[in-house]
């Protein structure tokens, strides 16, 4: 159906079909100088050492958890409030997810205490999310990381130009993935990032992204190298000239983008503060978030159908922020999950509603939404 006022929408314009046009002039497609490019000034962007491109944010969480040498009989602590692929690029290298809860329904981010009660002698890192962009409270996370040797991983997807204590989201963990899937704050159609300080782990990443070689074609057109090597069984999970070119144009608007979120989200938070029968999570938050989404908990899980129906009768599309990754029959059929293991993470995801946001946005567009919720909650 046609929306009028859709969940997401990106803004694509004359300097990006400008950017393709030049990559498609130049007839070279695949891994190359743009990519370079995008790499060195995604890195300048978060002040890491590291970038390095890839064809997915799921390709960018697996090779994270592959290059720290993760394997069957490991373990890895991890929230149940994200996208699925975070936990599947767990399970891709043989180890096992162990889903921990998050800090509560004013907070949607996994909690630092319930990570360290879920440590076992098999635990080896602990991946974190900074849902909705907004960052998890770092300190205490990295805090049991050190107390319990065990590495981390930031599933940042949501979060580019977040800031912690004024450090960047991604800069935090021993590695740190992102996605520029279609409706992310910096989006290639697809495309991620992994993101390091530790030149082993980039090493290690950089020869996985491209089938263990040692030489990529772009160094041999350069006349860099004649033949190659392949010294570990890697993937081909590069990244394309095209979406790299794309990157770098929306990676200068990121920062604007960003505060445009912010502004719509205030005012979204000022009109919905009086609302009976819904709460909004991050209310007090004091850290600087990426607003990828504008998460909203309605009061009565019961209504959470009707309401959704209820907006989409008005042309306003709305969507969950997710389903809880444990009971999902994989999971639970291969990890034992059931209704009641995370009961403070069930009980956010049953009542969840995710609102529009979108730079292209106006604020009579909020004011739309927010009478439309009005109606809704009667």
């Amino acid at each position: 159906m046609s929306w009028k006022i859709p969940l997401a929408d990106i803004e694509i314009g004359n300097e990006e079909i400008k950017a393709v046009e030049e990559v498609l002039r130049s007839k070279w497609l695949s891994m190359g100088s743009v990519t370079q490019e995008f790499e060195r000034k995604f890195a300048e962007f978060l002040g890491v050492r590291h970038a390095l491109a890839v064809t997915n944010g799921t390709a960018a969480l697996h090779l994270a958890h592959a290059a720290l040498g993760l394997t069957a009989g490991d373990e890895v602590i991890v929230p149940s409030l994200t996208f699925v692929a975070t936990a599947n690029s767990i399970a891709y290298t043989g180890a096992a997810p162990v889903f921990a809860e998050i800090e509560g329904p004013d907070a949607l981010n996994v909690a630092a205490m319930d990570i360290e009660q879920r440590i076992t002698p098999r635990t080896k890192a602990i991946t974190v999310v900074h849902y909705g962009g907004y960052p998890c409270d770092m300190d205490p996370i990295l805090g049991v990381a050190r107390r319990h040797k065990l590495s981390v991983i930031e599933d940042a997807a949501h979060a580019p130009g977040a800031l912690y204590k004024g450090r960047k989201a991604g800069t935090f963990g021993d590695v740190a993935c992102f996605s520029f899937f279609s409706n992310k704050n910096l989006t290639t159609g697809e495309g991620g990032m992994v993101v390091t300080d530790r030149d082993d782990l980039a090493e290690r990443i950089r020869l996985m992204r491209s089938h263990g070689m040692t030489t990529l074609t772009w160094d041999r057109y350069r006349g860099h190298a004649h033949s190659y090597d392949v010294v570990a069984p890697g993937f081909n999970y590069r990244i394309d000239e095209i979406r790299s070119t794309l990157g770098l144009v929306q990676l200068q608007r990121l920062e604007v983008s960003n505060r445009r979120r912010q502004e719509l989200v205030d005012k979204y938070r000022n009109m919905l503060a009086s609302v009976p029968g819904l709460s909004m999570p991050f209310n007090d938050w004091h850290q600087v978030s990426a607003n990828y989404i504008f998460p909203v908990l309605l009061d009565d899980r019961l209504q959470r159908p009707t309401f959704i129906e209820s907006l989409k009768a008005e042309g306003i599309q709305t969507s969950i922020h997710y389903p809880p990754i444990h009971l999902f029959s994989y999971y639970r059929e291969r990890y034992g999950y059931t209704e009641g293991s995370l009961p403070i993470t069930e009980d956010a995801c049953t009542r969840e509603v995710t609102l529009p946001l979108y730079p292209l946005m106006g604020d009579k567009d909020v004011e739309t939404v927010v009478g439309a919720v009005r109606r809704a909650l009667g």
